[in-house]
């Protein structure tokens, strides 16, 4: 990638503490434990920094459309005056680019006063559930112990009144949930898209299950595939199948851990810090850190940070070269290839189970192109 590219995602960690205590959270169960140390909220003075720093890029680069999601911890948080301040203060500041405004959240606060607000602002809201109630309560729990699960339902119940909303689910895979019924417990809640999240981890600290052998997350995943593959009409949208089937066609992906386009995301934190995926601080301590500040520092400044643009290559690191699904799986996300002492030069560690699972869709769908291809013949 060439040096400075831009960026076109800015995640805005507008809060920096969370209403859930979920045991398999990237942020507050894993190295990384700097959280301790920022602002609980991102403060005006802090946003308006944000605001001035992105109106600089996109005119420096002349964009003509840019991705701000606000993240936490739990953005709702904020409230209500908080989050209009961001999203107004961003937008006035970017005009004449289309900044296009997400939010996720864990659904606990969720509510119709949010909801009209983001349908006013047009922010789309994504929600974190993880199937069933017994597979969702099993990880997101509340501090007091006493499951989650009850509180979101309703609140996607309330989401679902609000489409133009409604952006979809995000989904944290456990082996020790059953995949079909999984897959089958989200489309109760009528999702535009769904994306499942494989649980961050590395070779250093694998994850759950994860063994030298075997494919057990691919297998998790193929078992939903063939649910969702032949579906017609297609219930939803599953992104992480509909890239890979994209890229096996010869597009372009437009998610981290799916091909090999360059990476145009960054993140900045409740105190302004400019840094990496929250994914890749799971490897140490720090490994996410830039030294960079939005207080005294443009994002042209942090496109150039050696660590970033390692990240936002895109390129797969040298053991994959011969792979023949190099192009498809990209090596995987960058946070999932770190092992102690050889850095983020590694494949990842699930790469058996990309190769399995790339694979299988690649045979499946590559069936029924040959198929379409005789007839039209």
């Amino acid at each position: 990638m060439e040096s400075g590219a831009p960026f076109r995602q800015f995640i805005l960690k507008v809060h920096g503490r969370c209403d859930l205590a979920c045991d398999h959270c990237y942020v507050y169960t894993k190295a990384d434990q700097r959280w301790r140390l920022r602002d609980r909220m991102m403060s005006r003075e802090i946003v308006d920094h944000v605001a001035r720093r992105m109106a600089a890029h996109v005119r420096t680069h002349g964009l003509s459309s840019v991705d701000v999601v606000l993240h936490g911890g739990e953005p709702l948080l904020a409230g209500r005056n908080h989050l209009e301040y961001c999203v107004r203060s961003i937008r006035d500041a970017c005009a004449g680019c289309d900044v296009r405004f997400g939010l996720q959240t864990n659904g606990m606060l969720l509510s119709s006063s949010f909801l009209s607000l983001f349908a006013s602002l047009g922010v789309r809201v994504g929600v974190s559930v993880d199937g069933y109630q017994e597979a969702h309560d099993r990880h997101r729990r509340r501090h007091d112990g006493s499951g989650s699960f009850d509180a979101v339902a309703a609140a996607l119940a309330e989401l679902r009144e609000w489409p133009e909303v409604y952006a979809g689910l995000l989904c944290t895979v456990d082996l020790a949930n059953d995949p079909v019924r999984t897959y089958e417990a989200l489309l109760e809640f009528s999702p535009p898209a769904v994306d499942f999240l494989l649980p961050n981890g590395n070779w250093s600290s694998p994850p759950p299950g994860r063994g030298p052998r075997g494919t057990p997350y691919a297998d998790w995943l193929v078992a939903v595939f063939d649910r969702w593959y032949p579906a017609v009409p297609q219930e939803t949208t599953v992104r992480l199948f509909t890239e890979i089937i994209t890229v096996l066609l010869g597009g372009w992906s437009r998610v981290e851990g799916i091909g090999t386009t360059p990476h145009a995301m960054i993140v900045v934190e409740t105190d302004g810090s400019i840094e990496l995926s929250d994914m890749v601080s799971t490897a140490f301590d720090g490994a996410g850190a830039t030294g960079l500040n939005v207080a005294r520092d443009d994002f042209d400044t942090a496109a150039r940070h050696p660590a970033v643009r390692a990240a936002r290559t895109g390129v797969p690191p040298p053991a994959c070269r011969d792979c023949e699904l190099r192009r498809v799986c990209g090596g995987g996300s960058y946070a999932h290839r770190y092992r102690e002492g050889a850095g983020f030069d590694g494949p990842s560690v699930y790469c058996l189970d990309l190769f399995r699972l790339i694979s299988h869709v690649r045979d499946r769908v590559g069936r029924d192109v040959a198929l379409l291809a005789g007839r039209s013949g």
